[in-house]
């Protein structure tokens, strides 16, 4: 056994630091974290002095064991978890659950996997930092008091299995905030006039009227004084200015440049990010540091004056804003800045080349423009007194430009172009003026890159938050990405051209929420009963605030237990009260009264979901239909709920099966005798006719009809949501672009069978037939344990080819009967 054992959370990461230590050093992982609270009761002990209770999880106790055993063995443990508070947590963790010996034991922290880092790191080791632990800990308990509190509420009042939580519910009202400014936005329109010039020697440029008209009557009224009139340049100014580059990546920053250049959800980033600083590629990826090292503004000058020359290269330190930033770490960098660029995964690549890309522009020059501003004058038989006005930009020396430009959210700005040489008193030929009608514009809805930016601007969360956050709102459908494109609206334009003035109808696209953050309607209901109720702590201030406090616990400037007994004794009594007061909200709205039997209709959540009712809550005879899934509650009006009420529809019978047309859980359909048929995207299921139905259930039959049979089995084949597929034997085997999908041959398709039959033999692990359990290996070196439906993923750590047929019943067992006990549970708390 080598003499030192290195600790550190991912196996990536051990294996490239192994390649820089001696046969005497061992590189373990802790899989993340070793120990948690736990996950069926509070875990704090809320009557004492908040002692959180962590325990090691079922599918961690091996991994720990042999670990304790290594460290036993071990002259020297390293503990060499990352350098943020979740990593200081982490090392305590270790050094508890393996009663590991002061003596003998180092914490070891480095901000790049190198050589040089790893060696320094060893040769400077220090102690746990328990003002981080802290602080961790203050986080980790406060955020579970918040959670394990709330969710009950609201499910109680609101809807079972909901959750809250003390920075996804700030991200949520955020986003349903922004959803309700626009909504109820009214847009104004107005009238931009825009025209174009031409100089004596041909040369055209674009100018505008740095004034909009209200209405069509003046923009026509502008138009038809400049019918006859002449034009030259009244006036022209040059200044010299600069442009200077962004600073290097914090991690915030880079989630929102990898958003706006590479298409990279916050979360793909990250990832990505992190598989780079396990590579030993960049510097880690978690700070709100824009600090580079001495050593690294000194490998960036010699980059760029090698590549570049020397009246590129500007040296320059930078200071955030953030609060709270640890300057002492550093911003997100290339560990080598000679490498420009990586090979290997596409998508490491191009986060690689960004990051590199924005680091060697921080220490470039700036950029040296001339910015020239125009005003034209209007000369004509009746007096015009505005003045069109054209800019102008010209680089005089590119700088930082040769490398990168900062992308900002919304580009739709008009940029500054060239401006052809012009002198004061040049007369100037109009070729055209038009005036366009143009209307003010809502907010934005989010994207995830800018709620990234405005949590930052807030003070709320920290750099490891931002990815959990937003992934946590989406998959428990407080919010979804939108899929509208956006509705077609018309505008007025009015062109002066050759003395006439024309006036034409265009159109154009607004209201797109594609990949936009859009709440849903249970999003919405839970964020308005948790600012009803919990307006403190859903309030901007005091969540930046509690992060403040925690700044402070990392620093030693604030003892934790003092902060979560103050929070707790104010917070605990007023969940007790909501809990037993508070009407139950369903985001109920009644919209009028059923014509036919004048019962009151109204929308709800119910327990499936959005739904349309007629009749009231006694009501017996009261009637209920599923909202569409492209309707909201908040939004839906009385015309489009009774329409619902009119499904499901019969059409008739065919072929000896009754055809009928009706609204789904995943969208409306078809369903002729057993068979379902989704109706193309944008079809109201109330325009179906019988034609169309049996064309596409004579489409769905052909579609269903097997095109081979192997081995006495049927070989079917279609499209789904991963792409073109085959049906055998209840297997999906994906057809990729190797084989020609419209005509495949009688080799292809048992070629993907077999292969496909191969990968299954392949990914079996252990098998026990007569209980009908198997073990597999699963995506990303993870195992799933397999009884029926019952599905148990186990972490790349378990030695699954070990596990007995007792510990596999054992782990199923586990998993079956939790939401029968949670129902109990449930049950009581409402009783008492």
């Amino acid at each position: 056994m080598a003499k030192n054992l290195v600790i550190v959370e991912s196996p990536a990461k051990a294996k490239t630091i192994e390649k820089f230590l001696g046969k005497d050093f061992k590189v373990a992982s802790s899989f993340g974290h070793i120990a948690d609270l736990p996950s069926k009761e509070l875990g704090v002990d809320v009557d004492g002095d908040f002692t959180p209770k962590y325990i090691v999880s079922p599918d961690k106790k091996s991994l720990v064991k042999d670990l304790k055993a290594m460290a036993k063995k071990a002259d020297t443990v390293w503990l060499a978890s990352d350098e943020d508070r979740e990593g200081e947590a982490i090392a305590w963790h270790l050094a508890e659950e393996l009663d590991l010996n002061d003596e003998n034991t180092r914490r070891i922290v480095f901000h790049e996997i190198t050589k040089s880092a790893i060696l320094k790191a060893i040769e400077n080791p220090r102690k746990i930092d328990y003002n981080l632990v802290n602080a961790q800990q203050a986080r980790r308990v406060l955020d579970r008091l918040v959670g394990y509190e709330l969710s009950p509420v609201l499910w109680r009042k609101v809807k079972g299995g909901l959750s809250a939580g003390r920075v996804q519910s700030v991200a949520v009202r955020l986003i349903v905030e922004r959803e309700r400014e626009i909504e109820s936005f009214q847009p104004v329109a107005s009238f931009r006039i825009d025209a174009e010039f031409i100089t004596s020697e041909g040369n055209k440029f674009k100018a505008k009227l740095p004034k909009n008209f209200d209405t069509e009557a003046e923009a026509r009224e502008f138009l038809r004084k400049n019918i006859e009139a002449t034009y030259s340049v009244a006036d022209l100014t040059k200044k010299p200015a600069k442009k200077s580059p962004a600073p290097p990546f914090t991690t915030s920053t880079l989630q929102q440049e990898a958003a706006r250049k590479l298409y990279f959800s916050v979360g793909k980033t990250m990832t990505i990010a992190q598989r780079l600083y396990e590579a030993g590629l960049i510097t880690y990826m978690r700070t709100d540091s824009v600090n580079l090292s001495n050593e690294a503004r000194n490998a960036a000058k010699k980059a760029i004056e090698e590549t570049f020359g020397n009246e590129y290269s500007h040296p320059r330190n930078y200071k955030g804003k953030a609060k709270g930033a640890q300057e002492a770490h550093e911003a997100i960098r290339p560990t080598d800045m000679g490498r420009p660029s990586i090979s290997g995964d596409r998508d490491q690549e191009r986060l690689y080349d960004l990051i590199w890309k924005r680091t060697i522009a921080s220490q470039m020059s700036d950029a040296k423009l001339e910015r020239t501003n125009v005003k034209i004058g209007v000369h004509a038989s009746e007096v015009v007194e505005e003045q069109f006005a054209a800019n102008g930009e010209m680089i005089k020396f590119d700088g930082f430009l040769k490398v990168y430009l900062e992308g900002t959210d919304f580009e739709d700005e008009e940029q500054d172009g060239m401006l052809p040489k012009l002198v004061i008193g040049d007369a100037l030929t109009n070729n055209y003026i038009t005036a366009t009608q143009r209307y003010t514009r809502p907010a934005y809805r989010y994207t995830e890159a800018s709620l990234v930016k405005q949590l930052e601007e807030l003070g709320i969360g920290r750099p490891s938050t931002y990815a959990p956050t937003i992934s946590t709102i989406i998959s428990r459908n407080y919010v979804e990405k939108g899929t509208v494109e956006g509705v077609e609206r018309k505008y007025i334009q009015l062109t002066l051209e050759d003395s006439q003035v024309e006036a034409k109808t265009l159109t154009e696209t607004v209201g797109s929420d594609k990949g936009k953050l859009v709440p849903t309607d249970i999003g919405m209901i839970v964020n308005d009963f948790l600012v009803d109720h919990f307006g403190d702590i859903l309030d901007y201030n005091f969540t930046a605030k509690v992060e403040e406090d925690f700044d402070d616990i990392a620093e030693g400037k604030e003892e934790w237990t003092s902060m979560m007994k103050d929070f707790y004794a104010k917070f605990h009594p007023h969940v007790e009260d909501v809990q037993e007061n508070a009407d139950r909200e369903s985001g109920e709205r009644i919209l009028g009264d059923d014509p036919e039997t004048g019962k009151p209709v109204l929308v709800r959540l119910g327990k499936f979901g959005p739904m349309a009712q007629i009749g009231a809550p006694d009501d017996e005879d009261k009637k209920f239909a599923s909202l569409r899934p492209d309707q909201q509650l908040h939004l839906v009006t009385f015309e489009e709920v009774m329409d619902l009420f009119k499904l499901p529809k019969t059409l008739g019978v065919y072929d000896g099966e009754e055809i009928e047309v009706n609204n789904g859980r995943y969208g409306p359909y078809v369903r002729f005798g057993k068979k379902f048929i989704s109706l193309p995207k944008g079809m109201d299921p109330l325009d179906v006719t019988m034609d169309e139905a049996k064309r596409m259930i004579e489409e769905k039959k052909k579609a269903d009809a097997p095109i081979y049979m192997y081995e006495g089995l049927p070989v079917q084949k279609g499209k789904g949501r991963f792409g073109p597929f085959i049906k055998w034997n209840n297997m999906f085997i994906n057809v990729n672009k190797k084989y020609d999908f419209d005509d495949l041959s009688e080799a292809d398709i048992i070629e993907l069978i077999e292969d496909k039959k191969q990968k299954e033999i392949d990914k079996l692990i252990n098998e026990w037939p007569d209980e009908g359990i198997r073990i597999e290996k699963a995506r990303w070196g993870r195992f799933n344990l397999i009884k029926g439906k019952t599905k148990v993923e186990l972490p790349k750590s378990t030695k699954a080819e070990k596990i007995t047929l007792d510990e596999a019943k054992d782990l199923l067992d586990k998993k079956s009967p939790k939401k029968k006990t949670t129902r109990k549970k449930k049950t009581t708390t409402k009783k008492k």
